[in-house]
């Protein structure tokens, strides 16, 4: 701000209405830094959020990579222990598949040597029959022998002695070639059986060796598979270490990326105060440029302020005289929430009777000045109970059209809402950006007076227009 104690004419009038204007234009300026502040305070708490977050996200990944290590080692042992124990069962197995394939090897070498025997017994049988056949002849020869013997009578005798022998070892050829008949043709059978068995045997032998090849490739499969598993819980391990690493590396940078934040929103929260606590000096330098005799361009609308607000607190006073409400009532400050509103909308026990008796004068003033956009009057905790008509439109199904359409009944404890219902001062000026819904903010000043009702204060009457 300029240095006024130098210039001519100062302390002079002129001087009070330089330093009142001055005064509304370092306030415009202060509240649109304070609004930048407001900005930075609003997405430095969003940061904050996300940090958290990320902070929260971090931390769950740190302990889910802690969760995947140590279920990594227990698989890793489980593993390794499962490596060991298929190896062992792999080795018997294969043991006991060099046996079987011993056996059914063994079994098929028997089954090919009881061919041979058949065939054998076959060979024997068919020369005991040559023998019996040669028996049954020699037999013949003997008897006929014999015969002729006895017709030469003694000169024979001595040959039929010997057609006797012949004819007695015939007898025991035959009866023996017999016996070795019915015992070849005894064991033929037996080994035809066991030839029959032998030859199932062989087949089952078979199918052991085949399968014994299979069993041995599905097991150098398993072992390969169990192989893969373990490279595959080793390769985890190590991936999850790294992530720990780097865990391990992001997590204090978190830390001090969320101070130095911190840290930020403390200092922004800070300048917001300080910033506040200028707005309010420029605002009270205004009150006191003005009282002293100051000249700004809002000094109509301040006199037109001043008298509605002491028209309304005149109408009160008529109310309460007339038994349309009782003083209790109008001060009744219990507010009922309306249900389903959005924003929130109350009641109060008042809100009936200023639906009757603030229209006439708060629509009025709209015509007053066209850079007026609502008058409404307050009470001393920014509860609005009866607006203009435009912003006491039926709500909606959006809250974002609520906000700026549907703004009676409605609590306005911000700064500027609390200044205008409780200040006692003749008037008070304040720039503020009016909320209009939906990110949208407008810069406005709002000119208020307070409301007395038999000396009482009850609140103010707000008028608030743009620049």
């Amino acid at each position: 701000m300029n240095d006024l104690s130098n210039l001519p004419g100062a302390g002079s009038a002129e001087s009070i209405d330089r330093i009142a204007n001055e005064a509304v234009a370092l306030g415009r300026d202060i509240v649109d830094i304070a609004g930048t502040l407001d900005a930075l305070a609003g997405a430095a708490q969003e940061q904050l959020a996300l940090l958290a977050e990320a902070q929260g996200a971090a931390q769950t990944v740190q302990r889910a990579n802690a969760q995947v290590i140590a279920g990594v080692d227990q698989v890793s042992e489980a593993a390794e222990a499962t490596m060991q124990a298929v190896s062992t069962t792999v080795a018997q197995l294969r043991n006991t598949g060099e046996h079987a394939r011993a056996i059914a090897q063994w079994v098929q070498s028997v089954a090919q040597q009881m061919t041979e025997v058949t065939q054998t017994l076959a060979t024997v049988q068919a020369e005991n029959a040559e023998i019996r056949s040669i028996a049954t002849q020699v037999n013949i020869l003997a008897i006929n022998a014999k015969i002729e013997a006895v017709r030469a009578g003694d000169a024979g005798r001595g040959f039929a002695v010997v057609s006797e022998a012949i004819n007695e070892l015939s007898r025991k050829t035959a009866s023996a070639a017999e016996g070795i008949g019915r015992a070849v043709g005894g064991l033929s059978e037996r080994i035809s059986l066991m030839r029959g068995e032998a030859g199932t045997i062989s087949v089952n032998a078979e199918a052991v060796l085949t399968g014994a090849v299979e069993s041995d490739s599905a097991l150098g499969r398993m072992t390969e598979s169990v192989s893969r598993t373990r490279g595959a819980v080793v390769e985890i391990a190590t991936r999850a270490e790294t992530v720990r690493a780097a865990n391990d590396r992001f997590g204090p940078a978190f830390e001090r990326m969320s101070g130095a934040m911190q840290g930020t929103a403390r200092e922004v929260q800070q300048a917001q105060k300080r910033t506040n606590g200028l707005i309010s000096l420029s605002e009270t330098m205004v009150q006191d440029a003005v009282i002293l005799g100051g000249s700004i361009a809002d000094g109509a609308l301040i006199r037109f302020v001043q008298e509605a607000a002491d028209r309304i607190g005149g109408l009160f006073c008529d109310g309460i005289a007339s038994g349309q409400i009782t003083e209790g009532e109008l001060f009744d400050q219990r507010y009922t929430p309306i249900p389903g509103s959005n924003p929130a909308q109350h009641m109060a026990p008042f809100t009936r009777f200023t639906d009757r008796v603030l229209p006439p004068v708060q629509e009025a003033a709209l015509e007053v000045d066209s850079h007026i956009v609502f008058c409404a009057a307050v009470d001393s905790n920014g509860y609005l109970p009866t607006h203009n008509r435009k912003f006491s439109l039926p709500q909606s199904d959006d809250p974002v059209w609520n906000n700026a359409n549907c703004r009676n009944r409605r609590i306005f404890d911000d700064r500027v809402g609390l200044r205008a219902g409780r200040s006692t001062a003749p008037f008070v000026l304040q720039i503020y950006r009016r909320d209009m819904g939906g990110g949208q903010f407008v810069l406005m000043k709002d000119l208020s007076a307070p409301i007395r009702v038999n000396g009482r204060h009850w609140g103010g009457l707000r008028i608030g227009y743009k620049f």
